[in-house]
């Protein structure tokens, strides 16, 4: 590991915030069966897959996973181009009166969440909308608020919040550090 990174997670704590957020969700959601969890791409569709393990594994019922990719819906000019509504998702269930919990691995400006926003209003009315992080690192550019957060990281200007995932990476760990 680079030493100019900290360490804010490992492995064990990360592991222990997910199954926190899993209680959380199982408490406030009781026994729903509209509850899914959509996860946006690429590490948020990690965590809500580990999510729904933790909520399965407390003896709730297997909640339905989905996947989106919001790249299309991105205001910064950075998307893929083509139909946002076509591209970008695998999400094998209807929206319509669900109770989505949107699953990310940080919540940095909000934008990435406004634009799953955006895409999860195109695909169905959803009855309530709910966001899951990670990491919740602050400066805000957007009034979004995480409803469930696994940690909460100060991060100076300059810096970036690295999410590490066994699955993507081979690690689990959150860094904060230098800029790649």
């Amino acid at each position: 590991m680079n030493p100019a990174h900290t360490v804010v997670l490992d492995a064990a704590q990360l592991g222990r915030s997910l199954k926190r957020i899993a209680m959380e969700i199982a408490e406030r959601t009781g026994g729903d069966d509209n509850l899914v969890l959509v996860g946006i791409v690429r590490r948020g569709a990690t965590l809500a897959e580990r999510i729904a393990s933790e909520l399965q594994a407390n003896g709730k019922r297997q909640v339905p996973v989905g996947t989106l990719d919001i790249s299309s819906y991105r205001d910064d000019g950075k998307g893929a181009p083509g139909d946002p509504r076509l591209i970008g998702r695998d999400i094998p269930f209807s929206l319509d009166g669900k109770r989505v919990v949107l699953v990310d691995d940080v919540l940095y400006t909000g934008r990435t969440v406004r634009a799953a926003l955006d895409a999860i209003s195109d695909l169905g009315r959803a009855e309530s909308v709910q966001l899951a992080v990670l990491v919740d690192r602050g400066e805000r550019e957007l009034p979004i608020r995480a409803d469930y957060v696994g940690k909460n990281v100060q991060a100076p200007p300059g810096q970036r919040v690295y999410v590490r995932l066994a699955e993507v990476d081979g690690t689990d760990a959150v860094v904060v550090g230098e800029r790649k």
